[in-house]
């Protein structure tokens, strides 16, 4: 049979999960009565929840006498550490976009990878049923962000589809509304080459995925370079210098077809497989028979820019709500995910109570933490930082990022306002379509921290604001924080509506009558720059006078401002953590006692 492997890129919510379901239900891998869900490639929870694809996942249709192996790709950059392998196990890429957003940061930085690789691209605009559809700008944008990449004259060269993956056509003009996807199929067989290996050669594998199962344990998945590899072969595995990391058997092969992962008795070269057997091998090591001491050269992965403490909930409440609270579980469970996710760097502080986690950025470490949560966890979450690094001439450094924000025509002037602010530094703005503006900046990655939700604010929740990793570039110098203080618990108890009444005047409130709360617990934001410390359990003094003018009649309370766990992390300052818990999300002072907090700002001061 002959085989094809393509990477699906696409920015979030351009319809890449979609398409490929179609294409499942088009090539026969569904039966036409089979219950499947909607977007059956993003599987996982968070996936759903939040409508982007954050593992990178490979499956497989057959069309005619060709399996086409399909990698589908996390959009995000703050996922570029998947991105960048899952890229070397494919010879050719589909570039979804859609018929109006056209093509979006998240977008070139995962084309960028693919076309430095010398992977040839098929367009594919998508979502050409929208009412405000501009197709051939898009396209135009598509050919000049290839020339921005320094794509080759071949890759210019590329082939378009007009599609709508939710109606389930795609044609070759851009005015045929119907049909199948049989041109798509016919397109990739065509332009996409075979892989070029060789199956006589020693099996070699290069392995890009990692994960786990409860009964066949590490799984390791990537593409056969070259030979074959059969069911208890013994191999070894090598790191990128050539030293042999383990030798054992390939215990189970298992292949893609369909959502399916099923297994087969031998694999060959050019195939995309998982293995299983091994059990210290890991991401860019290289899988071969006995014999093979040279590696296969792994894509180098670009450094985290970002960390967070992780440390052992020490909340009063502790232990209450979580099933997993000690040092060593979130240890274990740490160094776990930083086997499978090279984007993720784990440190072990000096005291072992926490542990420093550097990632790409602020979602990718918030999608960790919230799976924590859900597994039980409870942990106390420090604010981000980013990591600084020094020029040749010993000068500081500090991450910047592109943001391109696509914002009303009346609200560019406060984004713009609120981005120098941030030391942010436009280069670019343009109109675009139905009373929008696009407007590009390269910004400190410290700047932006914590400035979305107060971006979606002023823009009444209808600007769109996408962030990529550009470059490290010269410190900025003092960035403006937070400009509010917080309304912090004196005591331990419960809330009361009569206490909490009156604070109402002071600010915003965060917590509800009747939760329980702690000494040094964030109950609100004052509406001035210093901390206040307040009695949220005060209750009325009982007397037997009736109060004048029906004073007694129940109190009537705004309600509070629930945060998100992103929005928590954002909001908190250098004194101050996120108590996450499976039921709970609190904010804290550093430290709870009130003369603990004088020490340390007195210290922070001299």
């Amino acid at each position: 049979m002959a085989l094809r492997n393509i990477a699906i890129i696409a920015h979030v919510d351009h319809g890449k999960t979609t398409l490929v379901d179609q294409l499942f239900r088009q090539s026969g891998t569904f039966r036409d009565n089979q219950r499947v869900e909607e977007r059956a490639m993003d599987s996982n929870d968070l996936e759903k929840e939040r409508g982007i694809t954050i593992l990178a996942k490979c499956t497989s249709v057959e069309w005619g006498d060709t399996r086409i192996n399909i990698v589908d790709t996390p959009g995000h950059a703050d996922f570029g550490g998947e991105v960048e392998r899952i890229l070397s196990m494919v010879d050719g890429v589909i570039l979804l976009v859609d018929s109006s957003e056209g093509a979006m940061p998240q977008t070139k930085f995962v084309t960028g990878k693919a076309l430095a690789l010398g992977l040839r691209p098929i367009v594919v605009v998508n979502k050409i049923d929208r009412p405000d559809e501009r197709i051939q700008e898009v396209l135009d944008e598509v050919f000049d962000l290839f020339v921005s990449l320094d794509a080759t004259d071949e890759q210019l060269d590329f082939p378009v589809l007009y599609a709508s993956g939710r109606n389930g056509y795609a044609n070759l003009e851009p005015e045929k509304r119907e049909g199948t996807l049989t041109p798509m199929f016919e397109t990739i067989i065509s332009h996409v080459p075979a892989p070029k290996v060789d199956r006589d050669a020693p099996f070699q594998f290069l392995v890009t995925l990692l994960d786990r199962d409860n009964f066949l344990g590490r799984i390791l998945t990537g593409r056969v370079a070259a030979g074959t590899v059969k069911v208890n072969q013994q191999i070894n595995a090598l790191d990128n210098d050539g030293n042999i990391v383990e030798s054992g058997r390939a215990s189970k092969l298992l292949a893609f077809r369909g959502l399916e992962r099923v297994p087969v008795d031998e694999a060959h070269a050019g195939d995309i497989i998982s293995i299983a057997g091994m059990t210290n091998a890991t991401v860019a090591n290289t899988i071969a028979e006995v014999g093979v001491s040279t590696p296969i050269a792994a894509q180098p992965i670009d450094p985290p820019t970002l960390s967070m403490r992780f440390a052992v909930n020490d909340s009063p409440m502790a232990g209450r709500e979580g099933s997993k609270v000690t040092s060593r579980m979130i240890r274990d469970r740490l160094f776990r995910e930083a086997e499978s996710n090279v984007a993720i760097r784990i440190t072990e502080s000096a005291d072992k109570d926490s542990f420093e986690v550097a990632g790409r950025g602020e979602l990718q470490l918030g999608v960790l933490i919230e799976t924590m949560r859900r597994e039980g966890f409870e942990l106390g979450i420090s604010r981000p930082r980013v990591l600084f690094s020094t020029d040749e001439s010993g000068s500081r450094t500090e991450p910047y990022e592109t943001v391109v924000i696509d914002v009303d025509d009346e609200f560019s002037g406060t984004v713009i306002d609120k981005m120098n602010i941030r030391k942010a530094e436009m280069t670019d703005m343009r109109p675009s379509a139905g009373g929008k503006t696009r407007i590009t900046f390269s910004a400190p990655s410290r700047g932006l921290i914590g400035y979305h939700g107060e971006f979606l604010s002023d823009t009444r929740g209808t600007g769109i604001m996408n962030r990529l990793f550009e470059k490290y570039g010269p410190y900025k110098g003092n960035i403006e924080g937070r400009k509010n203080g917080v309304l912090i618990s004196n005591g331990a108890g419960e809330a009361v509506a009569y206490a909490l009444g009156p604070l109402e005047e002071r600010g915003i409130l965060f917590v509800n009558p009747g939760e329980a709360l702690y000494e040094g617990m964030i109950i609100g934001e004052n509406a001035k720059t210093d901390d206040l410390e307040v009695n949220p359990m005060k209750s009325k003094q009982l007397t037997n006078f009736r109060a004048s003018g029906g004073k007694d009649d129940a109190i009537r309370l705004t309600p509070p401002k629930k945060m998100t766990l992103e929005q928590a992390i954002a909001y908190i300052d250098d004194d101050e953590l996120v108590e996450v818990t499976p039921q709970n999300i609190r904010l804290r002072k550093l430290h709870l006692d009130p003369h603990e907090r004088k020490r340390a700002s007195r210290a922070k001061a001299a």
